[in-house]
């Protein structure tokens, strides 16, 4: 079964769904997009790094890509807000990466790749990783989840309950590195956080607890991967791309439900 690349390519996809939807959740609610994106762009630094030291690709990504979430939450607070500070270290992360690669001259790579995801070449070794990954990222989030609602809804409350806000942060910032880690074969780092954030958007308008909003957005999740590799397959567009474009429609959907629901109970 798994000598099919588009099988491949189908779980490969379904596995960062299912990551990415609880991460996503947190991601919308606490208003972390740009967060997202700078840890996201920061994976190429580590994928030139990793090829340079002939380390796993995974390890390299996500030893820069937490390095990065470390250091914006470790920046921010002290004097700068932090859609600048983002801004600043996503792009200067991401253009690092792309001169270090440039100086990588006796390695083949293929940056469109890691840039907007290859996920027709995943291997079953990626596959492993992937899921191996969404595994981890799933376990740690649900070992977390109350004490991650409550820092959510409210710092205060979170300490009067005895728990400590920075620590739950430090918990979705690993989280987050995981599945970029992961995602970047997949979506590529371009796209990483469109995944993290559509899916769990368009699921917001169907959900009325946390529980269902991460739930179906892991549902809208794997059938954007589906419908976009189908997509892909027809019409002969990339697929990273092809599966963000669908969560996009799946969104307006949901919005436009939403806005139905508003009319008629106006």
């Amino acid at each position: 079964m798994l000598d099919d690349f588009m099988m491949r390519a189908t779980l490969a996809g379904i596995g960062v769904a299912c990551a990415a939807a609880p991460l996503g959740s947190f991601v919308v609610w606490r208003r972390m997009a740009y967060f997202g994106d700078a840890t996201a762009h920061a994976a190429i630094l580590g994928v030139a790094l990793a090829l340079a030291l002939q380390i796993s690709i995974f390890a390299g990504a996500v030893a820069v890509a937490l390095a990065m979430a470390l250091t914006v939450t470790g920046l921010s607070g002290r004097g700068y807000a932090m859609d600048t500070l983002l801004g600043v270290l996503a792009h200067s992360a991401l253009a690092f990466g792309l001169v270090a690669v440039s100086f990588l001259s006796g390695i083949r790579i293929d940056l469109m790749a890691y840039l907007f995801g290859d996920i027709l070449a995943v291997s079953r070794g990626d596959l492993a990783v992937i899921w191996g990954g969404a595994a981890v990222v799933v376990g740690l989030i649900g070992w977390r989840w109350s004490a991650l609602l409550t820092a959510t809804l409210s710092e205060e409350l979170a300490h009067a309950g005895g728990i400590d806000p920075r620590r739950e942060q430090l918990v979705l910032t690993l989280a987050l590195a995981i599945t970029v880690a992961v995602a970047i074969k997949v979506v590529g780092a371009l796209l990483i956080a469109a995944m993290l954030i559509i899916p769990a958007a368009a699921a917001r308008p169907l959900s009325r607890t946390p529980e269902q909003m991460a739930l179906i957005a892991a549902l809208i999740g794997a059938l954007s991967v589906i419908a976009g590799l189908r997509a892909a397959y027809a019409l002969d567009t990339p697929a990273g791309p092809s599966i963000v474009c669908a969560a996009a429609v799946a969104f307006l959907g949901t919005s436009v439900l939403r806005g139905l629901r508003a009319g008629a109970g106006a």
